[in-house]
């Protein structure tokens, strides 16, 4: 059965700006010698094969060599506590890329998969601003870049990413601490991006 989810979205890395990575479809390094990313997904409605997923809540943290493409990522997925199982494991699978979508192509890089735990995530985005709280082991809210020169307030948009989605908005972290799956690390200062997404297979 065909599935669609859609919803806001917003990652942190520990690149310095607008990170290499993303922008160059994982074909660049990043700033450091191991890509450290958090990204956090709330899905504002969704069905996946006849199961109602809207309000949830997903993060994935992952650690990967500096050239992503080159895989052997260890990655985790947290998913939210206020899931039925059922909703648990439609999202499971598309977040691990078992039912196709924009994860299914990341599935080949990732060496360790490190887990999937329930937690309570409590995500907020007021369009600007974007933060996720999860449990006592993810702390991280960003902020887009809205320059004071700019009078459109538009804010930096980076476009033809393609993944998550096509045009991303450019920021920085104003929070940023990860201790989960053995990984730990403090973003703040560093990269963030942030969109409007919609995935469908």
């Amino acid at each position: 059965m065909a599935w669609q989810i859609e919803g806001t979205y917003f990652e942190n890395c520990n690149c310095d700006m607008v990170c290499p990575c993303s922008t160059s479809g994982l074909t660049a390094p990043g700033d450091r010698d191991r890509c450290n990313v958090m990204l956090a997904f709330h899905v504002e409605k969704g069905d996946i094969n006849g199961i109602d997923v809207g309000g949830l809540n997903v993060a994935v943290v992952a650690d990967a060599p500096a050239l992503m493409s080159e895989g052997g990522w260890k990655m985790g997925v947290l998913m939210d506590s206020a899931a039925s199982p059922e909703q648990a494991e439609a999202l499971g699978a598309v977040f691990g890329g078992q039912l196709g979508g924009p994860m299914e192509g990341l599935a080949p890089l990732v060496g360790e998969m490190l887990g999937m735990e329930s937690r309570a995530i409590a995500y907020a985005d007021d369009g600007r601003e974007h933060s996720v709280q999860i449990d006592s082991v993810i702390k991280v809210k960003v902020e887009d870049f809205v320059s004071s020169l700019d009078s459109t307030g538009a804010g930096v948009k980076v476009s033809g990413v393609g993944f998550p989605a096509d045009t991303l908005a450019a920021g920085h972290a104003t929070t940023s601490t990860v201790d989960v799956f053995g990984l730990s690390w403090d973003n703040t200062g560093k990269n963030s991006f942030s969109a409007p997404f919609a995935w469908s297979a």
